[in-house]
């Protein structure tokens, strides 16, 4: 095939086949103005799957890493956080249940398929414990649905009493909402931020997604844990054609819902769980379509120019922008050094752990209130910190990896790790692994 300028190799790295995981060279490819990763199994023959959809912002302007050793890293089937892993941990998950009171058309863990044992609290105990001594001391509980264990208050403070700075809750916030005491007892235990699948402002997005109208339990969720000073920061699952036109309004809801809200985090939709088959490239949506679509359906109040490529993980992963909601809109404060320090370099240190405190901060809510509006004074410097410790804002975004559009560059940078049977895997591998 002859590259011309419209159709041109931009980069070199490893991927899969999609059907036996072989590991293989790929391309990165641009094709009229998208790009997509590409590469060929002597088995299953060739694979190309859209990873960035227009030039604005430019793949190639966006960062990119060094490229991959040439070594044998066992990537993905064989893949833990070894010496040939590119990146530390951040953040380690800890799947607590797999049952689920949901049966969502997107699932990473196919929640409630089939019911396995779940670990005691003594032996969660023996995990957090393990994770805190070696500094892996940021911990989300997952599942599954969380809630659905009766004992999740005794796991939150066993997090705590092991020495895990942070415990953050992976949740769809039903229980939150229906059960307001079940939410004070997580909060009394220690518990640091809820993470809340949230997927729009509009009911339709949950009946095609979760397979019922939950909107009202959402907002339900964000008024209990807000009484409780319990940061929520926004999940929404963005699904082509489903909800990818509410993206300004889910910023707007946040925005509007602060400080209680502390955020959204949007994730992409990706292919694996539940779903069927293998994705054609207009089932997807990638990071830029993400960015441009922030900008424009938020009529430039969030700019493109106000947001940053991850610096926790490889840059094609995700995205972080910082804020502070004011009481006429928001002030973006995006470090636009992208090269600087980060919480998960290869060797943790004093600062590591401090940057990684940082970054859990930013979720969750201080103790002391809010100054109230008319006693603010933008002029006075007292009145504006107060206003970032209680009012700071994210909008942040992670695009988990298929096997369809895996790139083994990315994975190697990952520092979001699952601990499965006492390993640290990164994140995506761990899901693909378990199709």
């Amino acid at each position: 095939m002859k590259l011309t300028k419209v159709n041109q190799v931009v980069h070199r790295t490893k991927s899969v086949c999609p059907v036996c995981l072989k590991q293989l060279p790929a391309k990165i490819l641009r094709e009229k103005g998208n790009y997509y990763i590409t590469r060929t199994c002597p088995e299953h023959g060739a694979c190309k799957t859209l990873i960035w959809r227009g030039e604005e912002p430019a793949l190639t302007r966006w960062g990119n890493p060094p490229a991959l050793p040439a070594d044998d890293a066992p990537c993905p089937t064989g893949c833990v956080t070894c010496g040939k892993h590119l990146q530390n941990t951040c953040c380690v998950l800890v799947e607590i249940t797999n049952r689920c009171d949901l049966n969502c058309r997107f699932c990473f863990a196919r929640g409630g398929d089939v019911v396995e044992q779940e670990p005691t609290v003594d032996e969660l105990y023996g995990i957090f414990k393990q994770l805190a001594d070696s500094g892996k001391t940021f911990v989300q509980l997952s599942g599954g649905e969380p809630c659905v264990r009766d004992d999740l208050p005794e796991i939150i403070a066993a997090a705590r009493r092991a020495g895990c700075d942070t415990v953050q809750l992976n949740s769809n916030g039903l229980r939150l909402a229906k059960e307001p005491e079940f939410a004070e007892k997580l909060a009394k235990a220690g518990l640091s931020f809820v993470f809340l699948q949230f997927d729009g402002t509009e009911d339709a997005i949950y009946t095609a997604l979760r397979g019922q109208p939950l909107l009202d339990w959402k907002k339900k969720t964000i008024q209990v844990c807000g009484r409780l000073n319990v940061g929520v920061t926004l999940v929404p699952t963005v699904v082509p054609g489903v909800n990818d036109h509410n993206i300004g309004q889910i910023v707007d809801f946040a925005i509007a819902n602060s400080p209680a809200v502390r955020g959204v985090h949007f994730q992409p939709v990706s292919f694996f769980g539940r779903y069927p088959k293998a994705p054609e490239d207009r089932d997807r949506i990638t990071l830029p379509e993400v960015l441009r679509a922030i900008e424009e359906q938020t009529e430039g109040r969030i700019r493109i120019s106000d947001i940053a490529p991850s610096r926790c993980d490889h840059p094609r992963c995700g995205f972080h922008g910082d804020f502070i909601v004011m009481p006429d809109g928001v002030l973006a404060l995006t470090p636009k050094d992208t090269g600087g320090s980060c919480c998960c370099k290869t060797v943790d240190t004093d600062a590591a752990l401090k940057n990684r405190r940082f970054i859990a901060r930013r979720w969750t809510r201080p103790e002391e209130g809010a100054m109230p509006e008319e006693q603010l004074d933008m002029s006075s410097m007292d009145a504006f910190i107060s206003r970032g410790r209680t009012h700071a804002f994210t909008i942040t975004a992670m695009a988990f990896q298929d096997r369809y559009n895996l790139d083994l560059e990315r994975l190697r940078y990952c520092s979001l790790h699952v601990w499965k049977d006492g390993k640290a895997i990164p994140f995506c591998a761990r899901y693909i692994a378990a199709e």
